[in-house]
């Protein structure tokens, strides 16, 4: 009887075969600010993913869901994400992520920042604020705005409002970079921006994906620029004109590991028509779903 090892036809399918019997990797989906895993939307589009990939897929809730998505800091909202995948057995032999809107830089938080969690290979992030954004974004969860609002006045720098509102951890506003520097407590660090708290394992840690696509929504008005989700941000010197990834400071100095992936091949920018998070069942099966099917000896080219 033919092997496996032998140079034929047989040998082909065999291998063939090895492939199509690998199973594909587990993934989470982190959901955005106002939302929870128990919402018909989130749920809807959690099961469609895991129908469609065939992979085992969870919806991680962060704390108690809409509020703390709200009100918790997102280096906290990082960690309680951090420590759920490492209770999950099905993540441990390594997972992918899905995330939505701010669930992505608490993905890239759990990426960079998670001491010995399981390693993460394939991350597709849909509307992350991933530079940063000009302005807090807008309420989904209506009930919470007030409160909100009530906190943007007292300043989004100051140390109650970086405590106790989760975005203003993310904004980034174009001519008080001073104040972002020295005020924020999140996005600088975790797109090492500071180079005296520069940390070479947040872009080691980033840089080791098999692949990330970072898809942005041509009208969206929720991120302020909606480049954002590239990476791409107004100029420093010039805060009225948007910059491409590739001409951000970010990218030329490879902070977090941007550079080297994008010219190793692995990341895919990805643009849709519609507002913010409008994604149809084509684009998911087009740009998310190939990306969910890989399992951890697989590649895609």
């Amino acid at each position: 009887m033919g092997s496996c090892n032998q140079q034929s036809r047989l040998g082909v399918l065999c291998i063939a075969a090895s492939i199509i019997q690998e199973k594909p990797l587990p993934f989470i989906v982190l959901h955005g600010i106002g939302d929870e895993c128990k919402n018909h939307g989130l749920y809807q589009f959690t099961q469609l993913l895991i129908n469609t990939s065939g992979a085992v897929g969870f919806c991680i809730e962060i704390g108690d869901g809409a509020g703390d998505s709200f009100f918790m800091r997102l280096d906290k909202q990082a960690d309680l994400v951090c420590d759920q995948v490492k209770e999950i057995p099905e993540l441990q032999s390594g997972y992918n992520i899905v995330g939505l809107s701010q669930g992505n830089v608490i993905g890239r938080a759990v990426i960079e920042f998670c001491d010995s969690g399981p390693p993460v290979h394939n991350f597709v992030s849909l509307g992350g604020p991933h530079a940063g954004t000009a302005s807090i974004p807008g309420c989904a969860a209506m009930s919470l705005c007030w409160v909100a609002t009530a906190l943007i006045r007292l300043g989004v720098y100051s140390s109650f409002v970086q405590n106790h509102l989760a975005p203003s951890g993310y904004v980034k506003i174009p001519d008080d970079l001073d104040a972002y520097y020295k005020g924020c407590l999140f996005l600088p660090k975790l797109n090492n921006e500071i180079a005296s708290n520069w940390n070479a394992t947040y872009k080691d840690r980033l840089s080791s994906l098999n692949h990330l696509v970072l898809i942005m929504f041509e009208h969206d008005t929720v991120l302020i620029p909606r480049e954002t989700a590239w990476f791409g941000y107004y100029g420093e010197e010039q805060n009225s004109v948007v910059q491409t990834p590739q001409e951000t400071r970010l990218y030329k100095e490879d902070w977090v590991g941007l550079r080297a992936l994008d010219e190793a091949g692995r990341v895919s920018y990805v643009s849709f028509p519609g507002d913010h998070l409008r994604i149809t069942k084509a684009e998911v099966d087009e740009y998310v779903i190939p990306h969910l099917r890989t399992s951890k000896n697989a590649s895609l080219l």
